[in-house]
């Protein structure tokens, strides 16, 4: 699950650290700029840094230099081999499965064991439709080191979702999740999946126009804390502080949503995601 949030940054590191003594990461997406996020991660030594939505390959030397493991995210076999040229220490294999912004093409059972026999010895996790312990046996039986888990985090007590968003991530099925380039202000040309709503059911009654003729182009339809409007067709997902047309935001989630049946502490999920690996 990506959703990049552009803007001034604000790092969290110390706060982070206070929090555990185990490995975090930190994310970055290169559509954005991201010079500022980068330098202070390197600064504050945090131990992973991952990119994604472009290749990597001029800040990987940096990142291993700063005693970082660098990480790609993939869609595509061809990017796999690229991340790995450039030094990657691990690739993550997202699948067309995946929530929120989608990199490639390929389901993840045709995606992983080519990513896999690709790059070897380099270690893979796989991304996309990943939400129980079944998933995470699949995904080993396909070679993957590991897994990379996003939609079925939205769930955990501390996520930072709105309330409404929680509750269509629970009530949801596959059929409900809809892939489009239709919440593209802020990040064009970045596809993505989400859960049908308003916004959605609109634009689908309308034939699925392009920009600038899709129904409530140009409504503001939700505020974030300080006050800020939020347009319909913004690729911003509803956090718990804004007010408003939650609702008519994205609501990004991957295609086994239907699988995520309760809310429950994070750690609780990752040792339920971990009996998979047994």
């Amino acid at each position: 699950m990506h959703v990049a949030h552009p803007g001034p940054a604000r790092c969290s590191v110390p706060a982070q650290r206070s929090l555990t003594a185990r490995p975090y990461g930190a994310n970055v997406v290169l559509d954005f700029p991201i010079d500022e996020r980068f330098e202070i991660a390197l600064a504050r030594k945090v131990p992973i840094i991952s990119f994604f939505w472009g290749d990597a390959r001029r800040y990987v030397e940096r990142v291993k230099a700063a005693g970082a493991l660098a990480v790609q995210v993939v869609g595509s076999i061809a990017e796999a081999r690229a991340a790995a040229a450039a030094g990657c220490d691990l690739v993550v294999a997202q699948g067309r499965e995946g929530g929120g912004h989608v990199r490639g093409q390929l389901g993840l059972m045709a995606l992983l064991p080519q990513v896999v026999d690709a790059v070897a010895p380099l270690p893979v996790l796989a991304a996309g439709g990943i939400v129980d312990r079944r998933g995470v046996a699949a995904a080993l039986a396909l070679g993957a080191a590991g897994v990379w888990v996003g939609t079925r985090f939205l769930a955990a007590e501390e996520a930072n979702i709105h309330p409404e968003y929680r509750e269509r991530i629970l009530l949801s099925c596959g059929d409900d999740v809809v892939y489009s380039a239709l919440f593209d202000i802020g990040w064009p040309n970045a596809p993505v999946h989400s859960l049908r709503n308003s916004t959605l059911h609109r634009w689908e009654a309308a034939g699925r126009p392009q920009a600038p003729s899709r129904p409530g182009e140009g409504d503001l339809v939700a505020n974030r804390a300080d006050g800020t409007a939020i347009p319909r067709h913004h690729f911003s997902a509803p956090t718990r502080e804004v007010t408003g047309g939650a609702e008519a935001m994205p609501l990004y989630a991957g295609e086994a949503v239907g699988l995520v049946r309760s809310s429950m502490a994070a750690g609780s999920i990752v040792h339920d995601l971990a009996a998979g690996m047994a």
